[in-house]
């Protein structure tokens, strides 16, 4: 039995803004990720989807702690990454690392391919300049490329050869949990194809863990074992993919899969369109925050925000029509 690797409980992280008029100065904040709560079990693929400034990135890096949450706990392993002193949160970045998703500005331009993967052996003390070497050219064999290449520049490499270089990176110190934040966004296609498989692989080979986090639902559906949906900084749905897929339950969930291109000309499907644009996250709609637009919207989902609870086995839903 899978036991949870990461428990995100009442994660909140909400931005300071500014906003000054000739009368007064009030602050107010972005609520980028608002009191969200799951577990990501030890092995298993976690899906995060959902519209462009949702709060899905914003989730991976505070769980790494990238970004400093506002409230909330991130439990690794039972333990409180969030109260972990300096020298502590130094050896446990060992454990938890990220594959950025522009491979084009996460790699540093005046840095060999040996300097940027082995930066992590440095900054941690770990073996001579002879061994990070072959720690780096074996790294480069694992992600697919040649050990020739250590002493090339990003600028020599292409997209998705840059990114094969930000996973070695990534999987240096040998962690347990990865958070893919659209590792495969900037790539084209066919190269998205390659690198999500050499995921799946690695994933095999070395028993990571995954977050990863797309708004590419094809891709999510082919990587992820289980998908959490993100409305306006709050989980909507959380469900196995199979069961997403087949049995979306909140209306946001339908809207978004029914928006995903079909290869069959001859496919009838019925698109969703929703209403309206998505609201600021610095004044998010009382009640649940998917009114404004939801088809199926009553007076009780303008007054109560509906909880996230479990309907069926490793279906949880936060509606309150369902």
């Amino acid at each position: 039995m899978n036991t949870n690797l990461v428990e995100v409980k009442n994660l909140k992280k909400y931005f300071p803004v500014n906003q000054t008029n000739l009368f007064s100065t009030q602050k107010q904040f972005v609520k980028a990720v608002d009191d969200i709560s799951f577990a990501i079990q030890s092995g298993e693929t976690m899906g995060f989807v959902g519209e462009s400034g949702c709060g899905k990135s914003t989730v991976g890096r505070t769980i790494l702690r990238l970004i400093e949450p506002t409230e909330g706990q991130v439990l690794f392993e039972g333990q409180d990454i969030l109260k972990l002193p300096p020298n502590d949160l130094r050896e446990m970045r060992k454990e938890m690392q990220i594959i950025f998703q522009d491979p084009y500005a996460s790699l540093d331009p005046r840095k060999t391919v040996k300097e940027i993967v082995g930066e992590a052996f440095h900054i941690h003390k770990i073996g001579s300049s002879k061994e990070i070497e072959s720690q780096v050219k074996e790294l480069l064999l694992l992600v697919g490329m040649g050990p020739d290449q250590i002493n090339r520049y990003p600028h020599e490499f292409s997209g998705g050869q840059r990114q094969r270089i930000g996973i070695a990176r990534a999987l240096a110190l040998h962690p347990k949990f990865v958070v893919c934040d659209e590792p495969v966004s900037a790539l084209d296609v066919s190269i998205q194809a390659q690198v999500v498989n050499l995921m799946k692989d690695l994933q095999q080979k070395l028993g990571l863990t995954y977050l990863f986090i797309s708004h590419d639902l094809r891709i999510v559906k082919h990587i992820c074992d289980r998908i959490s949906v993100m409305y306006l900084g709050a989980l909507v749905e959380i469900a196995d993919k199979a069961d997403l897929y087949k049995n979306p339950l909140h209306p946001y969930t339908q809207a978004l899969l029914s928006a995903i291109p079909t290869t069959n000309p001859n496919a009838k499907r019925q698109r969703i369109i929703l209403e309206g644009d998505v609201p600021s996250p610095m004044n998010p709609p009382s009640g649940c925050r998917f009114h404004t637009r939801c088809p199926e919207a009553q007076e009780i989902c303008k007054l109560k925000a509906p909880e996230l609870r479990d309907l069926d086995t490793n279906h949880m839903v936060a509606c309150h029509m369902r």
